[in-house]
């Protein structure tokens, strides 16, 4: 695996979100499963549909965090290789115990940014992430790093909330996502202030036409987006030229 030296996290959001999910690393897994009723994991398995990587191919997961998206990535197609990539070091450690009983394949798991991936060109056949767009200092800076570091023809996939065009579903998703969020997650997580900025991170996020743009001026092809949940729940992808 080729690779650069890793850089910091940059900027205040970085280290405060690095932070943030550190102390939330050890019921990150449940929480989540709570908060959603288990529907994150059938989403992560469109992400992957959509991805479609090549047998035996070399996939990035950016922001992988305790690894959810590498495993059902290896549990897919087992022959693939799979790097996961994030700045939280405690989520890291979290991924490597899992990796040990739930990987059926070969996966990795660095500590990086990013932001500054520290890989070479064209490494990969695939990308991934996962409920964290809406956490990086720069999307555009993000998806201009994914598409160097991908193979030409190779496809990145992200799945993330986002907003729903029906007024009144996005109202009732709201009261949900602002209001019910942060007091399960605060019990669920330990930590109410982790669980109330996760919500408001939305709040200044692309919509998914807009992040679609962005997609297309970062330099992906065939940029587009499935939604799910009435639009609450988005999947953008885009290719490598």
């Amino acid at each position: 695996m080729a690779m650069k030296p890793v850089s910091s996290p940059t900027g205040d959001k970085g280290a405060f979100v690095r932070d943030m999910f550190a102390r939330i690393a050890p019921r990150y897994d449940t929480a989540n499963r709570v908060l959603t009723g288990g529907m994150d994991e059938r989403w992560r398995k469109r992400a992957i549909a959509l991805l479609s990587p090549p047998h035996g191919g070399h996939v990035l997961d950016l922001c992988c965090g305790t690894g959810d998206v590498v495993f059902h990535l290896l549990r897919t197609d087992p022959t693939l290789r799979v790097d996961g990539i994030d700045f939280c070091a405690p989520m890291l450690e979290r991924a490597r115990e899992r990796a040990a009983k739930q990987s059926r394949g070969e996966a990795h798991f660095v500590e990086g940014d990013v932001m500054s991936l520290p890989f070479e060109d064209n490494t990969f056949d695939g990308a991934t992430m996962g409920f964290s767009m809406r956490n990086v200092v720069s999307i555009d800076h993000v998806l201009r790093e994914t598409l160097r570091v991908l193979r030409p023809g190779a496809r990145f996939v992200n799945l993330d909330v986002s907003k729903a065009p029906n007024k009144l579903w996005k109202r009732a998703f709201d009261l949900y996502f602002y209001g019910v969020v942060p007091l399960v997650g605060g019990l669920v997580g330990g930590s109410k202030q982790a669980y109330t900025y996760l919500p408001n991170s939305l709040t200044h996020h692309p919509c998914a036409e807009d992040l679609r743009e962005r997609f297309s001026r970062a330099g992906f092809t065939n940029a587009g987006f499935v939604r799910l949940m009435g639009g609450s729940i988005a999947i953008h992808y885009g290719t490598k030229p």
